[in-house]
């Protein structure tokens, strides 16, 4: 789970370097990059519990729902109150403020732990 958490936190840092900061390819790219390790984290718990083909699919399903909600809701909750605290001038992206760099890890890090969570919640249900 390390490696992964470490992945999707680089590959989030090289969306804000390198990437899109359009109005609509720069979401969009993020979003996949989220979307991705979300599909990782379920992949890898699929493999590591050895269930059929079921529970594969479920794993896979529940880990992108679970990490997708926890960047949709939770991420803009914790950000966006931090955000209001730092005086900055035009847009975070436009700046170059180090608070956007942060907060494209930051999402990265809670997808990958929605993601983890929802699929220990279910290992618990069952």
């Amino acid at each position: 789970m390390k490696t992964i958490i470490l992945l999707a936190v680089a590959a989030a840092l090289l969306v804000a370097v390198f990437g899109p900061k359009a109005s609509v390819g720069g979401p969009m790219t993020i979003a996949f990059v989220l979307f991705l390790a979300a599909l990782a984290v379920g992949v890898y718990e699929a493999v590591s519990s050895k269930r059929g083909p079921f529970g594969w699919i479920l794993n896979i399903v529940l880990a992108v729902i679970g990490g997708l909600a926890v960047a949709m809701f939770a991420g803009p909750a914790i950000f966006e109150p931090i955000i209001l605290l730092f005086p900055v001038n035009g847009s975070l992206a436009s700046s170059g403020h180090p608070l956007f760099y942060i907060g494209y890890a930051g999402m990265a890090v809670l997808t990958v732990l929605g993601s983890w969570a929802t699929l220990q919640l279910v290992n618990k249900l069952r």
